[in-house]
């Protein structure tokens, strides 16, 4: 099997670098677990994602858009399904090397999803997306937006969830709300390309792709990939028997593994190069900082 990225070891030493103390990725012994309550054929299914809406009054936040802080929200939010909305990844750190963020259906599989009701592989699609806020604060994740995620799941008559996260943090904050909702009584499945986040904070379901950060739901433009991940994901509902059941997609990016070398390297970075990425992101945190909670 090939080695999957160490995203915690990796944004340790690249914020090490950049002079921040080490952060402490969730970590749970016991993990919540629940059968669906219906086959999935008959369920109800609601997408949980953490891109954020497209507001045209910020800088750039399309495909290969630079990273910005100013596109963050930190509140729970939700929006029609239908038409497919406007919601993209600006905000969050995924590979914007090996991958541009140019097709959507990588990170909300909507389209994807209305094919699976049509063949009646789910029973149906709730009418709203739900946002969910990629807080570092497991606190703010746990205390505030889970709760929120919960109601919001439930006004919406969900029997299952699936969730679909970007960034490295995102994988936490989407395994600490599948925690969550399984606590209390519906059952999740996580489809992501952090392995050992996701592991280490403990899920009852999760697919994992071996992928660029951005592409949880399959490779840009490529519909067979797209529709095989979904499959896989869908399938862990019905087939989990216990909790931390992690299934490895058999898909793979790339002929080789070369492109895993380069999220947050610190290769070749000189002292010059390291003091302007200290001072980006230090610019790009008092932004955050700034926005509403």
């Amino acid at each position: 099997m090939n080695e999957p990225i160490r995203y915690i070891e990796r944004t340790r030493a690249y914020y090490g670098a950049l002079g921040y103390a080490p952060y402490r990725w969730a970590e749970h012994e016991e993990v919540p677990f629940v059968r669906p309550r219906v086959p999935l054929a008959d369920a109800r299914l609601v997408l949980l994602t953490t891109a954020a809406p497209f507001r045209a009054e910020l800088p750039d936040q399309g495909p290969g858009a630079a990273y910005s802080a100013a596109a963050k929200f930190y509140r729970v939010y939700d929006v029609p399904v239908d038409p497919p909305p406007d919601v993209r990844i600006s905000h969050v750190g995924y590979d914007r090397v090996h991958t541009t963020a140019a097709d959507s259906n990588t990170w909300l599989p909507i389209a994807r999803l209305r094919e699976a009701v049509g063949e009646g592989r789910v029973g149906a699609l709730a009418e709203r997306v739900i946002g969910v806020p990629t807080n570092r604060s497991h606190r703010a994740t746990t205390e505030q937006d889970a709760p929120d995620v919960l109601e919001r799941v439930r006004a919406l008559d969900a029997d299952v969830v699936l969730l679909v996260p970007n960034c490295p943090v995102c994988h936490q904050s989407m395994s600490l709300m599948a925690r969550h909702l399984e606590a209390n009584g519906v059952a999740t499945v996580v489809m992501g390309c952090a392995l050992d986040i996701v592991e280490h904070c403990g899920v009852p379901r999760f697919l994992y792709s071996d992928f660029p950060l951005g592409n949880s739901a399959g490779k840009p433009f490529d519909v067979p990939s797209q529709r095989g991940t979904l499959a896989l994901a869908l399938a862990l509902f019905d087939a989990a028997t216990t909790p931390r059941t992690t299934h490895h997609s058999p898909q793979r990016w790339a002929a080789n593994d070369a492109w895993k070398a380069d999220f947050m390297s610190l290769d070749g970075i000189d002292a010059a190069a390291l003091e302007a990425k200290r001072a980006e992101f230090a610019e790009q945190k008092a932004i955050a900082k700034g926005l509403p909670r």
